[in-house]
């Protein structure tokens, strides 16, 4: 496939398709983005609450995959916004590609016919780039999100370096890994983390790197890397 970037405002896609289709995912990200917007506009609340978000009345469809993945996982709506880019976006290039992957800021939908590795980044964790998931999407999208209190700028009240999220859903991989990221200020609390993180509705696969210790739920394949 062949590897594009594509930025706008603070959305800064890295994209694999079978073509280049840099003009078209900027489109989409500015259709996507755009939505997104107009309903802050209207809710402004909706762009800083970290409580759940309840949606009254009709809504396009990536609002409410943001307001549900947040109610599931417990966060606010913008827990889930890098995850629901991703996925908006990547499904709406499957028109024009068999096979995609999309990744926004450690946040990855994909769809591809066959394996790949995903190598997980930990900041300063001995772990960090060591490890791998080796998934499968089969015949449906795959997402995996990450989310860290330790690397980037994205808002966590927790310390682990790196809370990886295996789902169908990349709005619900990425509002979960936050949510459970939240619960890890020490290794103590990785166990009881992942114990949470498995009963929200739709996750399949956690893993929580902390320092140099590693925990792991679900049906995960996880390979070295060089």
């Amino acid at each position: 496939m062949v590897g594009f970037r594509v930025a706008v405002k603070e959305t800064d896609l890295f994209v694999h398709a079978v073509k280049p289709l840099e003009e078209i995912t900027r489109e989409l990200i500015l259709k996507h983005r755009g939505v997104i917007e107009a309903y802050i506009e209207r809710y402004p609340e909706f762009v800083n609450t970290l409580k759940p978000w309840r949606v009254s009345g009709p809504a396009p469809i990536i609002i409410n995959d943001m307001a549900s993945a947040g109610e599931k996982a417990g966060v606010g709506p913008m827990a889930a916004v890098a995850g629901a880019i991703a996925e908006h976006v990547g499904i709406d290039l499957l028109m024009h590609t068999d096979e995609v992957v999309v990744e926004n800021g450690g946040d990855i939908f994909f769809k591809t016919n066959g394996p790949v590795t995903i190598g997980i980044f930990a900041g300063n964790s001995p772990m960090s780039l060591g490890m791998g998931l080796r998934v499968d999407p089969g015949e449906k999208p795959l997402s995996v999100c990450t989310s860290s209190g330790t690397v980037g700028h994205s808002l966590s009240f927790g310390k682990a370096d790196a809370v990886c999220v295996l789902s169908r859903s990349c709005s619900l991989a990425d509002a979960a890994a936050t949510s459970i990221g939240n619960q890890i200020t020490s290794k103590a609390h990785i166990g009881s983390a992942i114990d949470f993180g498995k009963n929200i509705q739709g996750v399949g696969g956690i893993v929580v790197i902390m320092g140099d210790e590693i925990g792991m739920w679900g049906e995960l394949k996880v390979v070295r890397l060089k």
